[in-house]
């Protein structure tokens, strides 16, 4: 089983409204089930993964439009920690397709998840994801990151940083805890925009080198149009982007996690000793699965990534 482990919040994707004879036209906004960590959830349950999310979630209606959009994509929300606080908002505005956002996050479900409400998580947990804006903010982020050194002995650990600037505070903090979160890390993918501000001037290849050095056993660099680059101790592979006719990026890197993962668990080596020993052809097949998932998910409005059948 594969458990995804950070936010869930509501996007709020900016729509132009038409005038009508009894209201004004101009800017709305539509809520969308969202949040990294459960974009990747999604995307795996919808590929037929064994998946399950772990997160504070509110029982308010945003909450549970949340659930229920995980529990049909076939994602076990049994990990997850109710409570009525409310649900994390992240309103979108997109430039050329691409996102940027501002989240309203104070006193919410996602947030206030603490040490002592974490879940016992099942024997079956193969693969833990993290990553993301669940990272920034306490208590959580210091819940998730516990979680992962609970289980970085055994489980195969994936980490997104997925950095959003515009939501860190205390920078210090998080980059020190990126950094220790990044030394337990079994895969770690980042984006050019991750590693410009997590390294600024420092090329992908000596910042893949150190992170392997530390123990991480495969790092990824994801690279929008140009596809993605992959570096493991003994390999150095790049696979190429899906064509697709872009309707905007929210999501995209997301989902890649989740072709990724699956993928890999498709091919028997999501596991300590399978990445260790990692060849090309399984590597090789993960991107490419990974590649047409995030392919597929660029071309839909806000984070909505394909079912199984639907891909190539």
């Amino acid at each position: 089983m594969i458990i995804c482990c950070g936010e869930a919040l509501i996007d709020m994707l900016p729509r132009e409204v038409t005038p009508g004879k009894s209201e004004a036209g101009g800017l709305a906004f539509l809520p969308v089930p969202g949040g990294a960590v459960f974009n990747t959830a999604v995307a795996l349950g919808r590929l037929g993964e064994d998946v399950g999310f772990l997160s504070g979630l509110s029982t308010d209606m945003f909450g549970r439009r949340l659930a229920a959009h995980l529990a049909d994509s076939g994602v076990d929300t049994g990990l997850c920690v109710r409570s009525p606080r409310p649900t994390t908002l992240a309103f979108v505005t997109l430039s050329g397709g691409n996102a940027s956002y501002t989240f309203y996050d104070e006193n919410t479900a996602g947030r206030l998840l603490d040490i002592p409400d974490l879940p016992v998580l099942p024997a079956k947990a193969a693969a833990l994801h993290f990553g993301a804006i669940s990272l920034i903010p306490e208590p959580c982020g210091a819940a998730y990151e516990h979680l992962m050194a609970r289980h970085a002995d055994r489980a195969v650990i994936s980490f997104d940083p997925n950095i959003r600037p515009g939501f860190v505070t205390n920078e210090t903090a998080y980059r020190a805890r990126l950094t220790r979160m990044a030394g337990l890390s079994d895969i770690i993918k980042v984006s050019q925009e991750d590693l410009d501000w997590l390294a600024p001037g420092l090329p992908f290849d000596a910042v893949a080198r150190a992170w392997i050095a530390d123990g991480a056993r495969l790092v990824i660099l994801t690279r929008g149009a140009e596809g993605a680059r992959a570096v493991t101790a003994g390999l150095d592979l790049a696979v190429p982007a899906r064509p697709a006719k872009v309707v905007d990026t929210v999501g995209a890197g997301d989902t890649f996690n989740a072709g990724l993962l699956a993928g890999l668990r498709r091919r028997g080596v999501l596991s300590k000793d399978g990445l260790a020993a990692l060849a090309a052809p399984d590597l090789t097949a993960a991107l490419d699965l990974a590649a047409a998932v995030s392919a597929f998910t660029v071309g839909q409005a806000g984070a909505n990534p394909p079912w199984q059948h639907q891909l190539p």
